[in-house]
Order: C-alpha cells, then structure tokens, then sequence
C-alpha cells in the first residue's frame, strides 16, 4: 500500500509554517513541500504517462526488444549511481530508457529518479564520458530534488496534490508531455553540473569532466538549430570553465576509459 505523506488535510498547516521561509529563497528555489514517498509516487505516475505517450508514437525502445542496447546503456549508468555520492541511491528507483528521436538532442528527469535520453543525444555524443556526465547531470536533476522544486514553483501545490491522489489526469499527461521542455534555474544547472563532476569522480573510472566536453562540443557547432538540451538546460555562466575547475580541484580530469560499450550502444540506434 503507498502512503503519501503530504496530506492534504496537512496543507494549510504546512503553508503558514513554511511560507516565509519559502518567500525568503533566493531563485524561486522555495522550501519543497513534498517528502521523499511524494517524489516517488508522482515519479512513478509521470513515467507511467510518459512511456505510454513515447509508446503510442513508436518512439519508446522496449527493453524486451533491444536488450543488449539496454544492458550496454545500464553500464554506464550504474557506474555512476554507484559512485558513493547519490543521495537517494537506495530510496528512488532508478531506471533509465531510449526514446528513439535521432532528431532530438536532450535527455531528462523525473522526480524520484526515472531518466529518459534521447537517442539523437547519445548519437551526437563522441565518447563515453561524455554520455555518463550528461546522464550524471541528470541524475543529479533527480537526486537533489531539482525536478520535484520546478514542477512545484511551475504548477504549484494545489495541482500536483490533485495529481498525486490521481484526481486531475489530464494535468499528469501535460506535466509528462512538458517534462522534457522544463527549464531550471541557473543555480540548479550548477548544482547539477557540480554534482556531475563527484558523481564521476566517485565512479573512479570516467574523467569527471565528461560533461564539459558535451558543452564544448555544442557552443562550438551551435547554428540556428540550437541543442535542446542547451535551450531547457541555461548556460549558468562559464559552464565549461567551473566544470574543468571543478574536476581540476578533484584531480580527476585525466583519466583515460575505454569508449567500448558506448560505441557499440551507439551501433545499436
């Protein structure tokens, strides 16, 4: 049986004790009102709704069939969630699928820990540190929470209540169809850069600057056709100068792996 802990008999309540604090938060930030099982569950329904929107398109590549592609994918994910540094490693569920768009460069997260990546981004990728710190930022979208904040300050939390105890689902399909275009804050794009970097450097194996080279490669052949994932995920200053200063105080931006398993995942799309 799931148990939401936010109740809505608790609203009120939790509005006049929380409020000033919320109003006081620097960049919309707010004091996030869900709890843990809350991400969770509207994590879980959100997933539900968007697999079946990317289902009905043809577009959402089925575990069952393209298994290797998955276990390849799953390698360099679990490099990362393994990486001692995640928050929420063993209370979100983790997962992670290929929506087949090989004209889409993005990737995204939802609350509690379901990550979807386009298959233009991973084929627009030249190495395999470069897909785990992409995929390390959105991991860390989810584990600090990011995603649950901004769909919080967006929609509010009447809304999502109602989505929670599944009484408005056309508000769900709409939160699951815009999820992918939703644009955080320049603090939460650096956080979530800065998290990349730990999170591989904890997997002592990726240089823990992979995203840089995602971000360098981008600016450099950015053409009226801008990157998605640039255009929902704002430049929050010299991105690629505080990842290379991040890795360089961590002394991990020299590491040499192999780009093995992700060329032959690239192989498979």
């Amino acid at each position: 049986m799931r148990h939401y802990l936010l109740k809505p008999w608790l609203f009120l309540g939790l509005l006049i004790t929380l409020g000033t604090a919320a109003s006081c938060s620097k960049d919309g930030d707010g004091v996030l009102l869900f709890s843990v099982e809350d991400d969770k569950a509207l994590g879980e329904q959100v997933a539900r709704t968007t697999d079946s929107t990317y289902r009905a398109k043809r577009q959402l590549l089925e575990k069952t069939s393209n298994a290797r592609a998955y276990a390849l994918l799953n390698q360099i994910v679990e490099r990362v969630l393994n990486s001692g540094q995640l928050q929420y490693r063993t209370e979100f569920p983790w997962d992670v699928q290929i929506i087949k768009d090989d004209n889409t460069l993005n990737a995204f997260a939802t609350p509690g820990g379901h990550i979807y990546v386009f298959s233009g981004l991973i084929k627009y990728l030249d190495s395999e540190e470069q897909l785990a710190g992409v995929l390390g930022h959105e991991i860390a979208h989810a584990d600090r929470r990011h995603t649950s904040r901004q769909l919080q300050q967006q929609y509010g939390i009447n809304l999502l209540l109602s989505v929670l105890l599944g009484n408005n689902p056309g508000q769900l399909a709409q939160i699951a169809t815009g999820l992918g275009q939703l644009k955080f804050s320049r603090d939460y794009e650096q956080e979530a850069d800065d998290y990349s970097v730990v999170y591989l450097n904890g997997t002592n194996y990726y240089a823990c600057d992979g995203a840089a080279g995602f971000f360098i490669k981008a600016e450099k052949e950015a053409t009226a056709s801008t990157p998605e994932f640039l255009s929902t995920h704002p430049n929050p200053g010299s991105r690629v100068e505080a990842i290379q200063t991040k890795a360089t105080q961590l002394n991990c931006r020299n590491r040499t792996s192999s780009s093995a398993t992700f060329n032959e995942l690239k192989s498979l799309l």
